[in-house]
């Protein structure tokens, strides 16, 4: 226990806390979003035991990728479609290509969806589209997806297990507090909902860029990346994704304000 309590080990937790807030945004953000789907009387247990499953399978993910991390790596399919695609593909590989689809997907769906409503007020009223057990599980399978980026994101700073699972803990225990008080903001602020779902789209394509360098990464070898039509798949940076994702909010909230005025004065103008 003592070997644990070292400076090294600290600072390397307070690190991991750090990257977990970080990375465990846009996961906080598709729960709040998804647990919409359920019933309205379930939707606070269904955030509640989403994240507590996903958290517990996070850590048991953790120990296995401690375990398995070369296994794992090694690239089970090498593409070598000259001019059109070529590269390794391994477990990372499909996982990240999967989830930043299918997150794609979701929010293409939403989005389209918001559209073709008719009345806001009999949409929210519907929403409850999915039994909870349903979206307890679309949660538990995200976090995982969501969870993979962030673990190897961890064990580029520390292999310690202790370490890597106290951060996941503090992580789940932060998203347990902050998931009723996101999905309330969202349910009283509509307009943000479009803002996540495109924060989620821009996700997705993060993801599929982070599938383009999975294989290279694992096996210190260039020539795996995946290159389509010649051109590399290139991860975007976490710098631009969140440059991206604050000048979002800050469109959002100058628009929303000044949308309030435009009204205000209208408003003003009719009564004279």
């Amino acid at each position: 226990m003592t070997d644990l309590l070292t400076i090294e080990n600290l600072g390397n937790l307070l690190m991991l806390c750090f990257l977990q807030a970080v990375l465990g945004f846009d996961n906080l953000l598709y729960i709040s979003i998804e647990s919409q789907r359920a019933p309205v009387a379930q939707q606070a247990a269904v955030r509640r035991w989403g994240i507590l499953i996903a958290v517990a399978l996070r850590v048991v993910l953790l120990f296995v990728m401690i375990q398995l991390i070369d296994a794992m790596a090694e690239p089970f399919v090498i593409l070598d479609w000259t001019g059109v695609i070529t590269g390794g593909v391994n477990f990372a590989t499909c996982v990240f290509i999967l989830g930043g689809i299918f997150i794609m997907y979701t929010a293409v769906k939403e989005i389209g969806h918001m559209l073709s409503i008719e009345h806001l007020d009999t949409d929210l009223a519907n929403k409850s589209g999915k039994s909870a057990k349903q979206v307890v599980v679309m949660i538990v399978v995200m976090n995982l997806i969501f969870s993979f980026d962030s673990v190897l994101s961890a064990l580029a700073i520390t292999d310690v297990f202790p370490i890597l699972a106290t951060a996941i803990l503090l992580s789940g225990l932060a998203m347990l507090l902050l998931a009723d008080s996101v999905t309330r903001f969202l349910e009283a602020n509509r307009m943000y909902e479009v803002l996540g779902l495109f924060i989620l789209l821009i996700v997705g394509v993060v993801l599929i860029g982070e599938a383009g360098q999975a294989a290279a990464h694992a096996m210190h070898d260039d020539a795996l990346a995946l290159r389509l039509f010649g051109y590399e798949v290139i991860p975007m940076s976490k710098t631009t994704f969140y440059f991206s994702v604050l000048v979002l909010v800050a469109v959002e909230v100058i628009q929303s304000g000044y949308s309030r005025k435009l009204n205000a004065e209208r408003r003003t103008g009719s009564k004279h």
